[in-house]
């Protein structure tokens, strides 16, 4: 798994946790309906920590508890 994936993995997770949709995501953020649809979908494997920080912030979660899950160990080398 690549850090992409792990990225829209751990947005999956906590939306079905919290019980939101991704629409009520980007209201709680401040960031487009189309930015987190395409991070889902798995259009855009390159989010910005910016963005990440913005998805925490709208679900009050830091930084740290955002990539505590076990979907960031053991990522690809992603540099080939």
């Amino acid at each position: 798994m690549n850090v992409g994936e792990a990225v829209r993995l751990r947005i999956i997770d906590l939306c079905e946790e919290r019980q939101i949709t991704i629409n009520k995501l980007a209201m709680l953020c401040g960031i487009t309906q189309s930015t987190i649809s395409n991070i889902i979908s798995g259009r855009n494997n390159s989010t910005t920590i910016a963005t990440i920080k913005k998805i925490c912030d709208g679900l009050d979660l830091s930084l740290v508890d955002f990539f505590s899950s076990d979907l960031f160990k053991n990522l690809e080398q992603e540099i080939q």
